[in-house]
């Protein structure tokens, strides 16, 4: 069985995962710390 990691820091992810949506993929991070960070790195949509 394949462990799954974190999208930003690779840390193992356990029950506690959070998922986020960057653009049209949702990807799991382990902490709310590490999913401000994927947001803020996303491209932003024009308005």
């Amino acid at each position: 069985m394949n462990e799954k990691t974190c999208a930003a820091c690779d840390c193992t992810l356990d029950a506690t995962a959070i998922k986020v949506k960057i653009g049209t993929r949702v990807v799991e991070v382990c902490c709310e710390e590490c999913a401000e960070k994927l947001c803020e790195a996303s491209p932003k949509q024009p308005s």
